[in-house]
């Protein structure tokens, strides 16, 4: 029986779901060694450093991730950085197969006067922020204004919007890093501004996160009601409503009705309307937005602008990939075919395949049908290029499967005594200790 070694790089959702996906096309003629590598002391990517900590459950994936870890055919190297410590070059003639998982972490950019100045910062560095990664610990979240712009119609815009919004307390049982914990519970910030380039009916939310927003128990949640018709309007117009965006429609609609109860703090939606410039001297001050009109079904600037008084903005427009030495990146993405990497034994999975889309569930269906491809290209002898080991970087602490379950158990033992699902650590060194 053929027996195929398989290296996946980045133990996020897209690395779990492929070595799952690998796991469960085993057969009597077919088996695989699998190697994940992550250069963080800490796994499950954006489940832990990208989930929003008031919505445990979707966290609840892990089970799976871990699950996966325990198969006796799995070893994981954690803290090892692939085009650092280890070069893509040292690594395939090692596998028959290398998947790329890396996912997309850097922001997408405005492209507006303004955008660097302090007090504008992304989405890829706010929420990595007060989940805990790492490398965004120091990041400057200006929180002494009274007013935040969030720009982006997506989950993540929304993620930031109620991490916000809340009242603090109530992120008080999550697990919320520490250091955004307590800057959060010191925010002056009571008014949070969502802001749609495009029209309400083309709002990329989904219908579950938005049928949450009216049952915020310390927030008021605003949007236009006429905004809410308007849409509805052009949507009919425009033929008939695809059942998810009638579920979106009819969200937004049970938004706009709900009584205000008159709470200090608001998240209030706005739709078209294009960010312009960022104003202030040495820092965010104001943001000039465009209005946009709607003709003929597309959107169109109307020459009219308003401002808004603040000290934060935060783009959440989308993400593309960290460019990795010996990988070819387009677009923001691994280049592919479909997840091939053309003329090499690598694939792609996930967001550094396909781009920042779908949610964690995606990557499931994303891995199963790459590792389809990945096994009809397997030629019929395995390589025998020899054991990893011998070429990592040996000053190293490698974090195996039994030091991360070390650090996770002592985490979450860290947030029991607090009543929380754990407690993270975020110093990178503090975390290896934690692992011996």
């Amino acid at each position: 029986m053929p027996h195929y070694k398989i290296a996946i790089i980045g133990a996020g959702p897209a690395g779990y779901f492929t070595a799952q996906a690998l796991q469960n096309s085993q057969s009597n003629e077919l088996s695989f060694s699998i190697d994940m590598f992550e250069r963080l002391p800490t796994m499950w990517g954006l489940v832990r450093s990208g989930v929003a900590p008031d919505h445990p459950k979707i966290k609840s994936v892990s089970k799976v991730f871990e699950k996966v870890a325990s198969e006796p055919n799995f070893r994981l190297f954690g803290n090892v950085e692939v085009g650092s410590d280890l070069d893509i070059e040292e690594i395939c003639p090692r596998y028959d197969a290398v998947v790329m998982c890396t996912g997309s972490n850097l922001g997408k950019k405005l492209g507006i006067p303004g955008e660097d100045l302090p007090g504008s910062i992304s989405a890829a560095e706010f929420v990595p922020w007060y989940n805990g990664h790492p490398d965004y610990v120091g990041v400057e979240v200006p929180l002494d204004g009274d007013t935040a712009v969030i720009i982006g119609a997506g989950n993540v815009a929304m993620d930031c919007a109620r991490m916000l919004a809340l009242e603090p307390s109530e992120l008080d049982v999550t697990d919320t890093a520490e250091h955004a914990l307590k800057a959060l519970h010191a925010s002056k910030i009571r008014k949070v501004y969502i802001m749609g380039r495009r029209g309400v009916e083309h709002a990329a939310f989904t219908a579950p996160e938005l049928r949450e927003l009216p049952k915020l128990e310390h927030t008021d949640v605003i949007i236009d009601n006429e905004a809410v018709q308007s849409a509805n309007q052009r949507a009919s117009a425009a033929g008939e409503i695809d059942k998810q965006l009638a579920s979106n429609l009819e969200a937004w609609r049970l938004i706009a009705e709900n009584p205000q109860s008159g709470h200090e703090r608001v998240m209030e939606f706005r739709f078209l309307s294009t960010p312009k410039e960022i104003k202030g001297e040495g820092k965010v001050e104001e943001i000039v937005f465009g209005v946009n009109g709607i003709k003929d079904g597309k959107v169109v600037d109307t020459g009219e602008t308003y401002s808004v008084k603040t000290n934060l903005v935060i783009s959440a427009i989308g993400y593309h990939a960290l460019p990795i030495k010996g990988i070819s990146f387009r677009d923001g993405k691994v280049e592919n075919d479909n997840g091939r990497v053309l003329g090499t034994n690598i694939y792609t999975v996930g967001w550094a395949k396909r781009g920042p889309s779908g949610v964690i569930g995606t990557n499931k269906s994303d891995a199963s049908d790459v590792v389809k491809l990945l096994i009809e290209d397997l030629s019929p002898e395995p390589k025998n290029g020899g054991d990893i080991t011998v070429v990592l970087p040996q000053a190293k602490s490698i974090i195996d499967q039994v030091a991360w379950s070390k650090i996770n158990t002592a985490e979450v033992a860290a947030g029991e005594a607090l009543g929380k699902p754990r407690l993270k650590e975020v110093d990178k060194e503090k975390l290896i200790s934690l692992g011996q």
